[in-house]
């Protein structure tokens, strides 16, 4: 059970597998995307499709009504991998077989829905991935197994990319050698919870250089990150923690970039988006804009 890529490389792991029998993928609805709002199925669904594999299909709107329950039943499974589905699952569904989520952090850490931003933004130097033994709460189950990763200087795109090799990885060890594993019971009292990322979370200021970084490598796929002008910060370089100017100000122009003091440090640019227009470079925008060293980036 998933729905985007992470959940495809999971999927793609398990089906290579000589010894794992795939009989199913229940993914989401497909759905309209883009301007054209064309009808798009899931990462799970198009990997399946394109690469003609003999695989049984379900996306059901919900799994709370009995069609859904008969389905999953009926095909008898030893366990059910889930990762990324996108609903949570009802008491009746798991009490069917083992589910297995892949979580993408080091549990308690992290619970909800943006693990993976939520340890870039909160400048984590290790996460990971946890395979939980699924219950009724959210991502409260029993711990399996767990693997870590170092994610200094990565990017949300890159960090999910690693991590979705992980998750492969640790899905098969865990399936695997099931039997032979003591689950241990997570501590609530150290959980934490991440939260669903709205788009209102990319708004920054030029406060603290540290912190707009760490947003940028966290919102890089979405919702990005933006001014109050909506002047969106396409590709920035964290220079220096050290130094306290003007919010805004532009320090040096170079090459090709532009050095931007802030409350807290300063941070190179070399692409900005303005709103309605083009991605450019940030010597192009600042001529447009006719602004100088000394001049404020608003």
């Amino acid at each position: 059970m998933g729905t985007p890529d992470y959940a495809t490389t999971i999927l793609k792991a398990l089906i290579e597998d000589r010894d794992i029998e795939v009989i199913s993928l229940i993914t989401q609805m497909d759905k309209p995307v883009g301007r054209k709002q064309v009808l798009t199925p899931p990462h799970t669904k198009a990997y399946i499709l394109e690469s003609e594999i003999a695989l049984d299909i379900y996306q059901p709107k919900t799994l709370k009504d009995e069609e859904a329950f008969r389905y999953i039943s009926d095909l008898k499974p030893d366990f059910i991998v889930v990762a990324a589905y996108g609903q949570i699952l009802p008491k009746e569904i798991l009490d069917i077989a083992v589910c297995i989520n892949l979580h993408a952090s080091i549990l308690p850490e992290y619970r909800g829905a943006s693990p993976i931003q939520s340890a870039l933004l909160d400048l984590k130097s290790y996460s990971g991935v946890t395979a939980m033994k699924m219950d009724v709460g959210l991502d409260t189950g029993d711990i399996l197994a767990t693997s870590y990763l170092n994610i200094e200087g990565l990017n949300a795109i890159e960090l999910f990319e690693k991590l979705s090799q992980i998750a492969a990885n640790l899905t098969i060890k865990t399936l695997k050698n099931y039997d032979d594993i003591n689950p241990i019971k997570q501590i609530d009292a150290l959980s934490t919870h991440s939260k669903k990322i709205k788009k209102s979370d990319g708004e920054v200021s030029f406060t603290d250089a540290k912190t707009l970084e760490a947003k940028y490598r966290a919102f890089i796929f979405w919702p990005g990150i933006f001014l109050e002008s909506e002047l969106k910060l396409k590709e920035i370089f964290l220079e220096s923690v050290e130094g306290s100017y003007k919010e805004g100000e532009i320090l040096e122009i170079g090459d090709d970039f532009a050095l931007i003091g802030c409350i807290e440090g300063s941070l190179k640019i070399t692409k900005v988006q303005a709103p309605s227009k083009k991605e450019v470079d940030i010597l192009s925008y600042l001529r447009g804009k006719r602004l100088e060293v000394g001049d404020t980036l608003s």
